[in-house]
């Protein structure tokens, strides 16, 4: 069985020697050393002066929405994983669907504009398969208009743009942590603040509203990241280098077996540092998609119609009426993710790549 995705695991005596730390100081969540070593070695990884960790990157979301106090609507792209839209109806706004670029796959900037109304709060894009939105454009509009921007960055671990990490865009970005993910620590994600003063509250909300013992501020939750977690964190985090350069290697390899056969993937903006974190196909039609995806479960193979279906045909996601948009619909009928992560093998791409062939010629 060749799965969409493989959890990378570190040796497991290293995360012993970690786990061994832990039950010496008996010190399981609540900022313990290792979570707080983590965040540090983080943030000189990810090039930023500051963020927060937390148990999830849909918690992430939320936070940043509740810690800018953005309320009414939130403008927001239809092709990205359904945590990102519910996260604004979870704390009470409303998603304003807009269609993407047909090249990148992100929000269409052209477009934003004419979904702002009184009731705007914030732009929430996505930084489709780790590729970056126009960051420059969005931020433009939103000076224009006077609006928060956040970035769900759950696929930009390590992604630069013109040598700059892309989570210093917007003023917010949220990263996903997930075992899925190119670094991940089992379960968990962080907040990335440009405003100091966000990022402390950001840090206050996700230990229920308090600091110290008795030092109540505000309505919190929990969504602390537990030592547990950030032990895998730190044994993962010096490996990702090397995750990266793989999983290049393994696009390459999709790149010359894939080519000539009339498929098409995502435009990558010039200046990107890119992770590979995941390998999108556009095939030219649904019909070809779902033969190439029945070809590929029969040889055990699994990909992943990921994201499908495009968020703004979801019945509850649409909390006015249904907007159309053709672009995010059209792409999500014909999208499959391939099997991608830093085990894969030379033998097993050139399998996938000759079952989706004798799917399609």
């Amino acid at each position: 069985m060749i799965n969409v995705t493989k959890t990378f695991l570190p040796p497991f005596t290293e995360y012993q020697d970690r786990l061994q730390q832990i039950w010496r100081e008996g010190w399981l969540t609540n900022n313990g050393p290792l979570v707080k070593e983590l965040a540090n070695e983080l943030c000189k990884y990810l090039c930023v002066p500051r963020l927060e960790l937390v148990a999830n990157g849909t918690l992430a979301l939320q936070l940043a929405i509740k810690a800018l106090e953005l309320t009414g609507e939130i403008v927001t792209t239809p092709f990205t994983y359904v945590a990102t839209a519910t996260a604004i109806v979870w704390e009470g706004c409303t998603s304003v669907f807009v269609d993407i670029d047909e090249n990148t796959f992100c929000i269409n900037p052209e477009l934003i504009e004419k979904a702002i109304t009184e009731r705007t709060s914030a732009i929430l894009a996505t930084h489709v398969y780790g590729n970056p939105c126009d960051v420059e454009k969005i931020e433009k509009i939103a000076q224009k208009y006077n609006l928060k921007v956040i970035y769900d960055a759950a696929h930009c671990f390590g992604v630069k743009i013109n040598g700059q990490s892309i989570l210093l865009h917007g003023d917010v970005s949220t990263l996903s942590f997930h075992a899925t993910k190119l670094f991940h620590t089992a379960e968990g994600g962080a907040v990335v603040c440009r405003d100091a003063k966000v990022s402390e509250r950001v840090s206050l909300m996700k230990k229920f509203g308090h600091h110290g013992e008795n030092d109540y501020f505000e309505v919190g939750i929990n969504a602390k990241m537990s030592e547990l977690h950030a032990a895998m964190g730190l044994c993962v985090l010096p490996k990702v280098d090397e995750i990266i350069a793989r999983r290049r290697q393994c696009a390459e390899y999709y790149n010359e077996f894939l080519d000539g056969i009339g498929l098409r993937w995502p435009h990558i903006p010039a200046g990107v540092e890119y992770n590979y974190g995941y390998y999108p196909v556009v095939f030219p039609n649904h019909e070809t998609m779902m033969r190439v995806r029945e070809a590929l479960i029969k040889n055990g193979i699994m990909p992943r119609r990921y994201f499908y279906p495009s968020l703004n045909t979801l019945p509850y996601l649409q909390q006015h009426s249904y907007v159309s948009c053709p672009v995010s619909e059209n792409l999500a009928s014909r999208i499959l993710c391939l099997p991608m992560y830093d085990s894969l093998l030379k033998d097993d791409i050139l399998k996938i790549s000759k079952v989706i062939k004798d799917a399609i010629l």
